[in-house]
């Protein structure tokens, strides 16, 4: 397979991104089969629930559920001729409820920010966020040869050659 983007051959179809420039390629051979659908970060990021419509659908599960035992609580309940078994189909609808409301009253309205996943762009990238394009610049005027430190050219005397010679002069 190819990097849609740059060309560059991938070493095998199952890799996450492009080795040159980046690109996530997971899935991409099933999407260009026209075996997959393509979806965009904010399709993904509308499908995901907010704390709030999860505890709420959470309640609602353990409402159904205690609603749906009660029928076989209130015949043990009537066999046992005692309402000892139907505490525990209230207790599940009052932990239901208790659920429910918490989740109305103190969750969050709004689903957790996701890390978006970058989909391919085809075609053209927009030039306010491109980087440039790849170049090789080579350096003309380079020298062959390894430089010879031994060789480096004299120049201005140092603050210290000064100060060194008066140190030879009061030696001797």
């Amino acid at each position: 397979m190819y990097c849609p983007n740059c060309g560059q051959q991938q070493i095998a179809d199952n890799t996450r991104f492009c080795s040159r420039c980046g690109l996530p390629t997971d899935g991409l051979a099933r999407w260009l089969a026209g075996q997959a659908a393509f979806t965009t970060p904010d399709d993904e990021a509308s499908t995901a629930l907010s704390p709030r419509r999860k505890g709420i659908r959470r309640g609602g599960k353990i409402i159904f559920f205690s609603g749906v035992m009660l029928p076989l609580f209130v015949f043990m309940s009537a066999m046992a001729d005692s309402p000892g078994p139907l505490v525990f189909p209230f207790t599940l609808f009052l932990i239901g409820i208790t659920i429910l409301l918490y989740a109305i009253l103190f969750s969050e309205k709004t689903p957790p920010k996701t890390k978006a996943t970058v989909q391919p762009v085809f075609g053209p990238a927009p030039a306010a966020t491109a980087l440039p394009p790849a170049a090789n610049t080579w350096a003309n005027n380079v020298r062959a040869g390894a430089v010879r430190t031994s060789e480096l050219v004299k120049g201005p005397p140092s603050v210290t050659e000064n100060t060194t010679k008066l140190l030879r002069d009061e030696q001797e």
